[in-house]
């Protein structure tokens, strides 16, 4: 269950979005305003707030929820390195969209005066990643704890129904909604799927969000095939071909990097060649290779 390189490496997109959340609950927190954040009908069919509309998406109203929804933001990161930046902000913009829809639909049909009926935080972005990781991400190792039977994903598992539960029925709503969006993009409503930004959306990220920090770059892996191009190699070569007689040498620690995340060394090599050295625009160039 390995989502590579610790800290943001090409995942600028989550990263932006995490310090949003942050940035949006620390906010309100010091206004003495998060407990008032989440949605209510009247909200939504009396008065209509766009503005609560917004604040819902990222802040939380608490900060145990605070930490555990960034736990899991950050862990989830492993799906904009499988996926690239481009389809993982269309990602991101599909759960929170439809997410936010369900729960209208709800508000409607339970008609409840209560105040903030739904809380706060980008609940439908994190359930909505449950669905790829219960999918997806294999278990890969087993162990017992006073008898009981473990797998590394339980950690998550249990994070995540710890921020269902943070607020009762007040949280479970937007965490089904997130689920519901997650299923729906997974069943690729609208050839969802194949969407995606464009390449300055990623590079627009990556100058917002801080400078990454993560691990040294791990030891570089060896082309079991020697000098021979992949197939994804080669593809890169048909739909880049060389433009720059001079192309600087990429970082070992790019390669590295796409080495880690299942791209073979020469591939790599090539992507971060035509991007000039853009690891987030060289990842998007290896998964459009592999997908012809």
């Amino acid at each position: 269950m390995n989502g590579g390189p610790s800290g943001f490496n090409n995942a600028p997109v989550t990263r932006a979005f995490i310090i949003a959340s942050a940035l949006f609950t620390v906010f309100f927190g010091i206004q003495g305003r998060s407990a008032k954040l989440g949605l209510s009908y009247l909200d939504i069919f009396g008065k209509l707030r766009i503005w609560k509309l917004i604040a819902s998406v990222f802040a939380f109203s608490s900060t145990p929820e605070l930490l555990f929804g960034l736990y899991l933001l950050y862990y989830f990161r492993v799906f904009e390195r499988q996926i690239g930046s481009n389809k993982y902000s269309v990602f991101i913009l599909f759960s929170v969209i439809a997410s936010l829809l369900f729960e209208v639909v709800a508000l409607a049909l339970l008609k409840d005066p209560a105040v903030n009926l739904v809380t706060s935080g980008p609940y439908g972005l994190i359930f909505a990643s449950f669905v790829p990781f219960f999918l997806d991400i294999p278990v890969s190792t087993w162990f017992r704890v006073f008898g009981v039977r473990f797998s590394d994903k339980s950690f998550i598992y249990l994070a995540g129904l710890q921020l269902l539960l943070s607020s009762w029925k007040r949280s479970i709503l937007p965490g089904i909604c997130g689920i519901l969006a997650g299923s729906l993009y997974r069943l690729n409503v609208f050839r969802i799927r194949k969407a995606k930004f464009p390449e300055f959306v990623t590079s627009f990220f990556s100058r917002l969000s801080w400078p990454t920090t993560g691990s040294p770059p791990s030891a570089p892996t060896r082309n079991i095939v020697g000098n021979v191009p992949s197939y994804a190699g080669r593809q890169v070569e048909r739909n880049y071909p060389s433009s720059m007689p001079s192309a600087i040498e990429p970082p070992e620690d790019s390669i590295a990097t796409l080495v880690s995340m299942g791209f073979d060394r020469n591939s790599a090599r090539q992507a971060l060649v035509h991007a000039r050295n853009d690891i987030n625009v060289a990842t998007n160039i290896l998964l459009e290779a592999q997908s012809h």
